[in-house]
């Protein structure tokens, strides 16, 4: 439901119609004619903004729709006059004189401020003097004022249902209910015609009969708070209370229009209950007037369309936020299927045994880099020193083929030289013994086709090669041992 703004009220045979500044009135003549006017009234509240404060513009508001309202049933009801009590009295004419051309707006003054002490008088006053009549069986105030709000809620419904008895009253009920099905016609989408209306509620949220009932109900807070030990306070504090409490309700009934919460829905059903007895079901002529006044103030087919429009964006955003969350829905639920897929994996793994989780999880161990059984280079020791005279350097040793056939002259030097070395490589040369051994150590425990590899690239640049010493004949293989010659003018 998008609201209109527009309200009206039911006249004599006929319904106003009121639209912010302007308002219409048709009324179906004794002819059965159907006679529609229209006029500007503009709003206090539009001419003055400091009127248009919360509290302030429902007493406002409140004193105009008392005055449009009186106008426009007394324009209704010349339709119903009868000839001979047309014609003006003594009184009539005496006030022409004195009143000229305000004459009418003198007589509405007038007829809203009779009103006024009526309703008051009725509903203010006379709860309190009945209630104060049970002050000796109920001494508590609070008590004794909310008493006194129920007994202003019954003489207001009795006062209804003592009204609805005249023929006149039941037809004023009936084109308020046409009013109100007008309205609702219109604010909930359906084209204004004689079948959409007669199918639509006749009960309202911003009738005035609701508002009554808030002033009533809201009357009954105020006074259980507010209270003064002298009797004539009491009567002055109510007088002056009713159009604050007038302001406050004009307010919840606006809040009511615009809203459709469950706190709204609460608050307006003893208030709808009430338009019960204020409405009646109209005929078909009757909603033929309330389309007309409707129509002569309102542009209900715009209206339409932008209530069409909003439904559409309206729709597009439903099913947006349907989308969002079925996005959401799916990703949570596939996020949920990767948790327990990962958890049965979990658990199959655990399943399978601590040992070949351990084989699938450890990683493979990096192959140790070969060691390089080549000595880039070895200092050349000292030998002897032959004389003191003698600054040369030491001989240097020079490297010889194993395979060379060596003279048997050679042999007895070389024994020597052999005991000679091998002291020495104790001595100088045994770190570098000891890392070879080592490196010949690890290096026969690699695959046979690395020791081949190996043992073909064993010759060095720099003098000292090792090699392997192997008697082809025998096949006896002896440990790798370097073997030097040194040259007979050094020794």
């Amino acid at each position: 439901m998008k609201p209109s703004g527009i309200g009206g009220q039911a006249v004599i045979e006929g319904i106003m119609m009121r639209n912010k500044d302007v308002y219409s009135v048709a009324v179906r003549k004794p002819d059965n004619e159907i006679v529609v006017i229209k006029k500007e009234n503009k709003l206090l509240t539009q001419k003055y903004k400091i009127l248009n404060f919360p509290i302030i513009r429902g007493v406002i508001n409140f004193v105009e729709s008392l005055v449009v309202g009186t106008s426009t049933l007394t324009y209704s009801a010349s339709f119903y006059e009868d000839p001979q009590e047309q014609k003006p009295t003594h009184v009539d004419k005496f006030a022409k004189v004195v009143f000229k051309d305000k004459l009418e707006s003198v007589v509405m003054a007038v007829t809203v401020l009779i009103s006024i002490a009526f309703a008051v008088g009725l509903f203010m006053i006379a709860p309190y003097y009945i209630s104060r009549t049970l002050s000796n069986y109920i001494p508590s105030k609070g008590v004794l004022n909310l008493v006194e709000g129920l007994i202003r809620v019954f003489i207001f419904i009795i006062y209804i249902l003592l009204i609805s008895l005249m023929k006149d009253i039941q037809r004023v009920y009936m084109y308020h209910g046409a009013e109100h099905k007008c309205i609702n016609c219109i604010e909930h989408g359906l084209v204004l015609n004689v079948e959409n209306v007669r199918k639509s509620s006749r009960l309202h949220k911003r009738c005035g009969t609701s508002f009554l009932f808030f002033v009533m109900f809201i009357s009954v807070i105020f006074f259980i708070f507010i209270r003064v030990s002298n009797p004539f306070g009491q009567i002055a504090i109510r007088l002056v209370l009713v159009p604050i409490i007038a302001g406050v309700s004009y307010e919840i009934i606006r809040w009511a229009g615009k809203s459709d919460n469950i706190v709204v829905k609460i608050i307006s059903k003893p208030g709808m209950w009430l338009q019960a007895l204020t409405t009646r079901e109209p005929d078909d002529d009757m909603i033929e007037v309330a389309i007309r006044a409707v129509e002569e103030v309102f542009d209900w087919k715009k209206f339409l369309e932008e209530y069409q429009d909003d439904a559409e964006k309206s729709d597009v955003g439903k099913q947006n936020e349907q989308t969002d969350l079925e996005y959401a829905v799916t990703k949570e639920s596939k996020q949920e299927a990767d948790h327990i897929e990962k958890s049965d994996e979990l658990k199959a793994l655990d399943s399978q045994g601590l040992e070949n989780s351990e084989e699938s999880i450890k990683p493979k161990k990096p192959r140790k880099p070969r060691k390089s059984k080549k000595i880039e280079e070895i200092e050349e020791p000292e030998v002897l020193e032959e004389s003191e005279d003698d600054d040369d350097d030491m001989s240097r040793f020079e490297i010889i083929d194993a395979s060379d056939d060596d003279s048997e002259e050679d042999s007895e030097d070389d024994s020597k030289l052999d005991s000679k070395l091998d002291s020495m490589l104790d001595s100088e040369l045994g770190i570098i013994g000891k890392s070879y051994h080592c490196a010949h150590q690890e290096l026969e425990n690699d695959d046979e086709s690395e020791d081949k590899e190996d043992e073909e690239d064993d010759e060095s640049d720099d003098g000292i090669s090792f090699i392997d010493a192997t008697d082809e004949d025998d096949n006896i293989v002896t440990s790798d041992i370097p073997i030097f010659k040194q040259r007979k003018t050094d020794l």
